[in-house]
């Protein structure tokens, strides 16, 4: 754990001697995995823990576990909101192998649907063991719709080449110095990894506007997961670009993710950012990394555990199988909060306009080049220690706790809990 904690914390650019005020407690494992996925949860939190404070910090083993996978836990009036993944959402044997796909929104679910030339979900199956992995994979990308074809490590290495490095950062401009005491974040993000860095940044105590398109509805469970400590509001950047260049120009940290390129048009990309609003810290995430063809494509957790061999690793003659949390999407998204934690340390002390780049393959190839382990049965870790109650405008939440400790104090969501989309599109106070 150790050395794992100070690859990730040399990774993000982190001094070497704040790693003396991180303490573990707890087993490892506490996930069944043939990757050290207890290591590496706790080794990115820690890394966020360490960047949001210069105060001794500490966490267990098993509120890492519970936080990986926080949407498990999730109950709203003491009621768990079912499964997180649609039926489509899944593994599916093709003529030649194994394809996933990923339709839990319904635009997705109708890309792939027309993919497939199926007007009925329960004439799916046997329409995907028709066609070829690989060619349906991509006509499921060109129809708008995500899916990705499972393969080995090898396969994929020689498909797209090796993955990017875990964080890359560079800077973008000239600007000087800002001290900033709360900082404004602006959420442009969806699903789970750029919501996971937002609501860690939130936790400590970032001001988090999240925009959502108003064509573009999150899934209700994921909002109830995500939201907390951040203010949600709606708006048409397209439509209205003035009340998004106000929002910029009042923030200090603007986290994103899409694909590469894809915001471009709103003047999004980083350098747009540096020449419009120097000295800005500007976040990317996104699945499959900004270089290749496979820039371009949609992508989520599952899909990048089956496209870079980790889904055959994980699972079994039989079938794929999968990692025992979303960890491509929570380890990046802690990578993330810390990046954006240690950008504005250096912002303050250096100046300039910072980028900081992620991707869920790069977190994927990092994992894949950590010693495998045999996987063994572990107890399932008690989640009660872990969980906090929150009023929220639609019901009760039992949410996770924002994970670790900071000078022994436990941290811990404010109340009520937000309604997506309710917030107006503007920042208040002093940042």
């Amino acid at each position: 754990m150790p050395d794992l904690l100070r690859a990730v914390w040399d990774a993000l650019g982190g001094d070497p001697a704040a790693l003396s005020r991180l303490t573990v407690t707890g087993s490892s494992p506490t996930l069944r995995s043939a990757f050290p996925v207890t290591d590496v949860g706790t080794a990115v939190i820690g890394a966020s823990l360490l960047a949001a404070t210069d105060a001794p910090v500490a966490i267990d083993t098993g509120a890492a576990a519970v936080a990986l996978r926080s949407e498990r836990y999730l109950r709203r009036d003491g009621r768990s909101p079912g499964s997180a993944f649609a039926p489509l959402s899944a593994f599916h044997r093709t003529a030649d192998g194994w394809i996933r796909l990923h339709a839990n929104y319904d635009w997705h679910r109708a890309a792939a649907l027309s993919a497939l030339g199926c007007s009925r979900e329960q004439d799916a199956p046997a329409a995907i063991a028709e066609r070829g992995a690989v060619e349906l994979e991509t006509a499921v990308h060109a129809a708008g719709g995500v899916a990705a074809a499972v393969r080995t490590e090898q396969q994929w290495r020689a498909t797209a080449g090796d993955p990017p490095p875990l964080v890359e950062h560079r800077v973008v401009g000239e600007a000087p110095a800002r001290d900033v005491r709360r900082p404004r974040v602006l959420d442009l993000t969806r699903v789970i990894a750029g919501p996971v860095a937002t609501r860690t940044l939130a936790a400590h105590g970032a001001d988090v506007l999240r925009l959502d398109a108003p064509q573009r509805p999150e899934l209700a469970a994921q909002g109830w997961d995500t939201l907390p400590g951040k203010r949600s509001a709606l708006l048409d950047v397209a439509a209205d670009p003035a009340a998004l260049d106000a929002l910029l120009a009042g923030a200090d940290v603007v986290v994103t993710g899409y694909r590469p390129g894809a915001l471009d048009r709103f003047g999004l990309a980083p350098e747009m950012l540096a020449e419009r609003h120097p000295g800005l810290v500007v976040v990317t995430l996104s699945a499959w990394g900004h270089r290749g063809s496979w820039g371009a494509r949609r992508g989520f957790d599952s899909l990048v555990q089956a496209a870079c061999g980790i889904a055959l690793t994980e699972g079994s003659a039989a079938a794929p199988g999968a990692l025992p949390a979303q960890v491509l999407d929570h380890a990046t998204g802690y990578l993330a909060a810390a990046a954006a934690l240690l950008g504005l340390a250096r912002q303050r002390r250096d100046g300039g306009t910072h980028h900081y780049r992620l991707a869920l393959i790069a977190t994927a190839g990092w994992m894949q080049s950590l010693p495998r382990v045999a996987p063994v049965d572990v107890d399932e870790v008690d989640p009660a220690p872990y969980l906090q109650d929150l009023d929220a405008p639609d019901g009760r939440l039992t949410l996770v706790r924002p994970p670790g400790t900071i000078d022994g104090r436990a941290l811990s969501w404010p109340a009520p809990a937000p309604a997506f989309g309710a917030a107006v599109a503007e920042w208040g106070g002093s940042g």
